[in-house]
């Protein structure tokens, strides 16, 4: 855990300073692909994932270590031909994995979040999932267990793998040539977040796209063809906690309504989004029909509850560096104290977003919770030894995010209502 979290301390800056170049660099085209409401959202559900993994909170029912003590014929070095054996079995570890999380209606649950923002850019690479709580796929990765890549290989392997998967969430990069026929470019993956029927279900692969090719999803982006993404029953929320578990909520729903106990069993395991005959018209969900003519959600905000919430969102970050920071410092349990602090609070404000008036409750809570913290610790975690008076910084602070939610809630939003009503 604590090495993970010192490798996102140093990951986390480079992400939001390249978010923040190709937002300045869209303005300047006249072709900004990313607002900022958006993009906290997205760098929100960023936060709760890599809390989630600092957190240790996923389980692997095989592990790699296991498989390679176990099956290993033969035992290679930490060199650089075990690094490139591994890499090459990850990303057909993950075509798979990704592709069923595609096709299954359970394991869509866990990859919902990623493509729920209707927007495209690198900030939108950053909606990881906190559903994905257990690891059913480490088999996948049997070829390199059978060569003996030492575990501690795959373990650097994994997060570079995934980090690496971050420049191609952008319309700003065109084609790029013969690039196209050897990796993943942000044309390729495009595809793969549009929600266009031309495009449904396609590219798969992570790094090298002939995965697809070889097995017969690939699709490329077409110049009369404009991707649309979203997903097609659209998230309505920038709420990333509920979007985590939207799919699966509708799933339990439907299994509970079902009248045979077949379709109750297998709806787990069937196409995504499928449901049992007449679900439609008895349990209807919204779903959009026409990719080129829908509202994206959540376009009327006032300035000041976007500036907000980025000043929201960049304050959260501080206080997620300092847990990362100091994992071994806070130690158990107090780790998961912080992790549940940190959850309310994106909570909290990604419900104000929502304009939702229960954000005051959420923001009480985080409130209290703070303070309990530090009258039952005496400071914030230790950061009174490091940085005097952070007791009273953090609580003004937190008094004043009181204060805001109830001027949202009880001004602003009624002004953003009436201004919508009159125009």
């Amino acid at each position: 855990m604590e090495e993970y979290g010192k490798i996102l301390i140093i990951a986390t800056p480079i992400f939001l300073i390249l978010i923040i170049i190709e937002k300045i660099y869209g303005i300047y085209k006249k072709e900004d692909t990313a607002p900022l409401i958006d993009s906290v959202s997205s760098i929100s559900s960023g936060i709760t994932n890599s809390v989630k993994d600092v957190l240790g909170l996923s389980l692997t029912f095989i592990s790699y270590e296991w498989l390679v003590s176990n099956i290993a014929i033969y035992h290679l070095e930490a060199n650089i031909l075990s690094y490139f054996i591994a890499f090459f079995v990850i990303d057909f570890y993950g075509y798979w994995s990704h592709r069923w999380a595609h096709q299954i209606n359970f394991f869509w649950n866990k990859h919902a979040i990623h493509h729920s923002s209707e927007e495209f850019n690198l900030a939108c690479a950053l909606r990881q999932p906190i559903a994905s709580l257990a690891n059913l796929f480490t088999f996948l990765l049997i070829p390199a267990a059978l060569l003996g890549v030492p575990a501690s290989v795959i373990a650097i392997t994994l997060p570079l793998h995934l980090f690496l998967q971050f420049w191609y969430h952008t319309k700003h990069i065109k084609k790029m040539g013969f690039l196209e026929n050897i990796l993943v470019t942000p044309s390729h993956h495009r595809v793969h977040h549009a929600i266009n029927p031309e495009y449904l279900d396609k590219n798969h692969s992570q790094i090298f796209i002939f995965w697809d090719k070889l097995f017969g999803t690939f699709q490329a982006e077409l110049d009369d063809v404009p991707p649309v993404f979203g997903i097609t029953r659209p998230a309505h929320t920038w709420n990333p906690i509920k979007i985590n578990f939207q799919h699966l909520t509708l799933l339990i729903k439907d299994a509970w309504r079902a009248e045979n106990w077949k379709d109750k069993l297998t709806i787990w395991f069937k196409p995504t989004g499928w449901r049992p005959e007449n679900f439609e018209e008895k349990y209807p969900v919204h779903k959009i029909e026409n990719v080129y003519d829908f509202e994206k959600y959540g376009t009327q905000n006032s300035q000041k509850l976007i500036y907000w919430s980025v000043a929201q969102v960049l304050i959260t970050l501080l206080f997620v560096t300092y847990l990362f920071d100091n994992i071994a410092k806070i130690g158990l349990p107090n780790i998961f104290i912080y992790g549940f602090f940190i959850l309310i609070t994106i909570y909290s404000y990604s419900e104000l977003m929502d304009k939702s008036t229960y954000a005051i409750y959420w923001e009480g809570l985080r409130f209290i919770t703070a303070i309990a913290i530090i009258i039952y610790y005496g400071d914030w975690f230790g950061l009174n030894k490091v940085f005097p008076f952070s007791n009273y910084i953090i609580l003004s602070y937190l008094g004043l995010s009181l204060l805001a939610s109830a001027y949202f809630i009880t001004k602003d939003f009624k002004t953003i209502q009436n201004q919508l009503i009159n125009s």
